[in-house]
């Protein structure tokens, strides 16, 4: 018998396909059961298009069965079948895709779809066999034959025997080696986790003999083995289901079996859209954030499959960065699928996808925010500080999508608002949103910096988290109200009359503030009276866009360049120190270099800086003692 050479370059195209296309070889069997659920479908659609032939769908099936000690797979289908011409142009040109060429002829638009519009899936076997051999018997045909091929070595084709209609493939599974174990397809528990994985949706049952151990009839105690024919595919997809047949649970339960996580999800998104792009999709917003999230080993994406096939367990392009929390899963007909299923091209059908499902995501917040507000203040727990950086990354062009839910601490309600809320609430002589930045709400509260504002009754936002003011500044006016950082120079302000310090003020302190600023040359810009301050006797404020908490976080990140904000040593002059000042300045300087230094440290400690030298600062403080 004369052993046929592949075309096209197969003997390349084959090699790189095994070794460089496919990353999982479990796939291997996705592909087989997606051209036997073809074949089936082939079938289908003869009888849409013959009145004298039915379908009578519990005749059609898929079987797979495991010779482990011979090392042989066998997956057969009661579909379609193949004709020598079709095994040799189906099989004997690789990439050529005769579901493809099908579909292009019947130019199918039923609700049964062709998965396989490429021909390479069938060769990805090669990754766990040696030896493929497949008889088929075509539909209308009396004839069954043989193709069988090691590899990019060629195939033969022959007359066989073969009872009914359909398609058999042998797989002669490799022999382990030291870096590969292929018992792993050879194993009834393997094969239906690689079937429930990527399989479990086809339309048409896929069977397998499965051992069980049972009750011997007529005992109480006595087990026996048996062997049983089971569906191992579940064949209706959840997110295919209407949704008025779905309750909580069921959702629930979709979640905890797709392992998306430990948690109950605080919400779902059940998807159906038929048009342009018609697809399905099932989302999750998680209650809890994943160990993982915040770190570079953690994936976003959702599971997408085409017909009900998986083809990506994460396609991350579905999802914005700043929603990466969500979970789920995303079902089309019209993708179009390059090479393997395994990669997805940037189409344009994924694009709109993408964007109907970022849209609908943006919409349930807004809901769960107004409508559930205790269920969104648990989520923006989790995944709040997400949402920030949303706004900060791509140079604020997610703002619009993302600043409506935000939260934030208010210094008046003692709670979390939103940046509509606090807007809503200011009054007319107000000109600015007012931020105060720190560690924790406590520490915050006890900054000397908010004292002036508070006073006049203005609410301000407190901002824990250390994206807080970058995704602020991104934003940078909402409803045409600038942001205001508390420790910022001039706050819009004016102050009472009695409490300004005056220009006199100004003049005959201004000798003592340059000699101040002289001893803590390169530490601060400039040292001034203050206008915020009332009890506090020192403060540090901000000159310039970066802000002491911003250069706290700069300075926390792995190969920072130790920036620096530009800072004032703000001094109240109406406070009981600032006379010991002037005393120390007309009698004795010595002295007030050390006030100054003290008073220096005292400000760094309040705004949670370190002190560049504490043994010096302990004995500073010694030496005012004695």
């Amino acid at each position: 018998m004369e052993k046929k050479q592949f075309k096209t370059e197969s003997k390349r195209i084959l090699d790189m396909m095994v070794n460089s296309i496919y990353t999982h070889r479990d796939i291997f069997l996705r592909e087989l059961v997606s051209n036997a659920s073809d074949a089936i479908d082939k079938i289908y659609y003869k009888t849409l298009a013959d009145d004298t032939l039915t379908f009578e769908k519990d005749k059609y099936y898929i079987s797979i069965a495991s010779e482990k000690e011979n090392r042989i797979v066998k997956i057969s289908d009661t579909g379609i079948g193949m004709t020598e011409k079709e095994l040799t142009d189906n099989l004997g040109v690789i990439a050529k895709s005769g579901s493809l060429a099908f579909k292009k002829e019947n130019e199918i638009k039923d609700g049964y779809d062709i998965i396989g519009q490429f021909g390479v899936g069938f060769y990805s076997a090669f990754m766990v066999a040696d030896n493929i051999t497949v008889i088929s018997k075509a539909f209308g045909n009396d004839k069954a034959y043989k193709w069988e091929s090691t590899g990019a070595d060629g195939y033969t084709i022959e007359p066989c025997e073969k009872d009914s209609v359909g398609t058999e493939i042998t797989l002669k599974i490799k022999e382990n080696t030291e870096d590969d174990n292929f018992d792993e397809f050879l194993d009834e528990n393997g094969l239906k986790s690689i079937i429930k994985k990527y399989s479990d949706f086809i339309r048409y049952p896929i069977k397998m003999n499965v051992s069980n151990s049972k009750l011997k009839e007529g005992s109480e105690t006595e087990y026996e083995d048996i062997v049983e024919e089971k569906t191992i595919n579940s064949m209706v997809p959840i997110w295919r289901k209407n949704k008025s047949e779905l309750t909580d649970e069921d959702y629930n339960n979709f979640y905890a079996e797709k392992h998306y996580g430990f948690d109950k999800p605080l919400k779902h998104i059940h998807i159906s859209v038929d048009g342009v792009i018609s697809y399905n999709s099932i989302l999750y917003i998680p209650e809890k954030t994943p160990y993982d999230f915040y770190t570079k080993e953690y994936e976003k994406g959702l599971e997408l499959y085409s017909n009900g096939v998986l083809i990506m367990n994460k396609c991350a392009d579905l999802l914005p960065d700043y929603f990466s929390f969500v979970k789920g899963i995303v079902d089309s007909e019209d993708l179009s699928l390059n090479i393997s299923r395994e990669v997805l091209q940037h189409d344009r059908q994924l694009q709109l996808i993408a964007k109907n499902i970022k849209s609908k995501i943006k919409s349930e917040l807004e809901n769960l925010l107004k409508n559930e507000r205790e269920k969104y203040e648990i989520f923006y727990k989790s995944f709040g500080r997400q949402l920030k950086y949303g706004i900060y990354s791509d140079y604020g062009s997610n703002k619009d999508t993302l600043q409506d839910l935000l939260l934030f601490y208010s210094s008046k309600e003692k709670k979390n608002v939103t940046l509509d809320e606090y807007v809503s609430r200011m009054p007319e002589d107000q000109k600015y949103i007012y931020y105060a930045s720190g560690e924790t709400n406590a520490r915050i509260e006890k900054l000397p910096q908010i004292e002036m504002v508070s006073d006049k009754g203005f609410e301000i936002l407190y901002f824990t988290d250390e994206v807080d003011e970058f995704a602020i500044r991104m934003i940078a006016k909402y409803k045409e109200k600038e942001f205001k950082s508390v420790s910022s120079g001039d706050l819009g302000i004016e102050a009472e009359k009695k409490e300004e310090p005056s220009e006199v003020d100004d003049k005959e302190n201004k000798e003592l503030f340059e000699h101040m600023k002289a001893v803590l040359a390169g530490k601060v810009n400039d040292v001034r009276a203050s206008k915020r301050l009332k009890n506090y006797p020192v403060c540090l404020s901000n000159d310039g866009e970066l802000t002491i908490e911003m250069e706290k976080t700069l300075n926390s990140m792995p190969n920072n360049e130790n920036v620096k904000a530009d800072k004032v040593l703000e001094i109240n002059i109406n406070n009981d120190m600032f006379k010991v000042l002037k005393e120390s300045f007309e009698k004795d300087k010595s002295k007030l270099d050390l006030y100054t230094n003290i008073l220096y440290n005292q400000a760094l400690l309040i705004e949670g800086l370190p002190i560049n030298d504490p043994v010096e600062f302990t004995n500073n403080i010694c030496k005012v003692m004695i």
